[in-house]
This record gives structure tokens, C-alpha cells and sequence, in this order.
């Protein structure tokens, strides 16, 4: 667990009692029936303002017990990043998963996308002893060379003077200890469509984010 003693945090051994990381709230029947998908946001939006108890490990799963338009029921998982990122929890989860169909097999994980598209098609390269394919590899290590001072440049510029721009998820105000609110609104998206989109506008993907260069 994170024990904050002596206001400074620091990892210590402790016994889980599972109830206490087991929740079941009590959400509103007529809002839930009417927009469950909605609810479903308002309480995850609702949970963001709701500081995690630090005498406790800081993990805890959150079951909204009634049904959705894609599933019988919701599970959040609230998980503090000291201990890992979004990415490597849901592969653990479903690692650790079983199937509903047959409980003693474990869940399948999600085909791997056919990748048939257009951008994945490899352009043929020149023969490596042709002279525009050696002017070619010498102009990339010039780039990469380029880049790589660049944003050496601009990193000890950050850590020195510069500042990060500010987005709507900054906190506003010059109080740091004030906890607000995010809406967190979710959408399945094919993951062919969003390569596209990463190609298209040359950005790179991570963890489901669209970041430019």
C-alpha cells in the first residue's frame, strides 16, 4: 500500500481485506433505465472527484449492477498509476478472465485486425547500391540527427524555463490540492479506422490517444 506518514509516501506491506476494494453503489433505478449509458458516465465522471483513501491499497472495482445497450452489467476499475498503466491492467484483466460460455476456459483475447488496407501495403524500395538509395539513407540520418538535437534543445529548455500549454484537462487555479471533475464519454471504435486517422494527420497512437509529433 502507499502510506503517506510524515507527509512523504512510500511503499509499505499490509493485509488486503477484498470487501473494502469491492463496490456496489446505489444508483438512481429511473436513470439507469432510461440512459444507462449515461449513468454509467455520470458516475464514472462522479468518481473522479472522489479522492482514493491512501491507508489503503490503492485499487478498487466499482460494479454498476444493471444493464447497458453492450453488456448485462459494468465493472470500473480504479487504479492509481504507481502501481501500473492503463494498457498492461486491461491485458492482465482479461488474461485473468473466463469465458462465459464455459467458465473453466479462459477469455479469448480480440482477433488481431486484418490488416488488407491500402496503407498497409509496403512501397518497393531501390536497390541498396544504387546511388538515389545511398542519398536516400544519408538525408534520413541527417533528419534523425536533426530531430534528436531538436528535442534535446527543447527538453532542457522545459526543464529550465518552459512550461507545458495549457488543455482543458490542467487544473485552473492556483490551487493544486482541488480535485475536478472529468466526464469521461466512451465510444467502440475500430481500431483499422483509427490507424487511418493516425496516417492521415501523421500522428502516433498511444493507449488510445491520438498524439501529434
Amino acid at each position: 500500500m502507499n502510506d503517506c506518514t510524515g507527509g512523504k509516501p512510500r511503499w509499505k506491506r499490509t493485509k488486503v481485506n477484498v470487501d473494502d476494494h469491492i463496490i456496489v453503489p446505489r444508483v438512481d433505478a429511473t436513470s439507469a433505465a432510461a440512459d444507462p449509458e449515461k449513468a454509467v458516465e455520470d458516475y464514472m465522471a462522479a468518481l473522479t472527484m472522489v479522492p482514493m483513501d491512501r491507508r489503503r491499497p490503492l485499487w478498487e472495482f466499482h460494479i454498476l449492477d444493471f444493464p447497458t445497450s453492450k453488456a448485462a452489467s459494468t465493472m470500473v476499475l480504479r487504479v492509481h498509476h504507481s502501481i501500473g498503466d492503463g494498457m498492461s491492467f486491461m491485458t492482465l484483466f482479461v488474461a485473468s478472465s473466463s469465458s462465459t460460455a464455459d467458465p473453466s476456459r479462459q477469455a479469448a483475447m480480440p482477433p488481431p485486425p486484418k490488416r488488407t488496407g491500402a496503407i498497409y501495403q509496403r512501397r518497393p524500395r531501390p536497390p541498396v547500391s544504387s546511388g538515389k538509395a545511398l542519398l536516400g539513407w544519408f538525408f534520413s540520418y541527417l533528419v534523425l540527427a536533426w530531430h534528436t538535437l531538436v528535442d534535446s534543445v527543447l527538453l532542457l529548455a522545459t526543464i529550465l524555463f518552459l512550461s507545458d500549454p495549457r488543455t482543458l484537462f490542467m487544473r485552473v487555479g492556483s490551487s493544486r490540492k482541488a480535485h475536478r471533475g472529468k466526464r469521461f464519454v466512451h465510444r467502440s471504435l475500430r481500431l483499422d479506422d483509427v490507424k487511418l486517422i493516425k496516417t492521415v494527420i501523421n500522428c502516433t497512437i498511444n493507449d488510445g490517444d491520438l498524439l501529434q509529433p
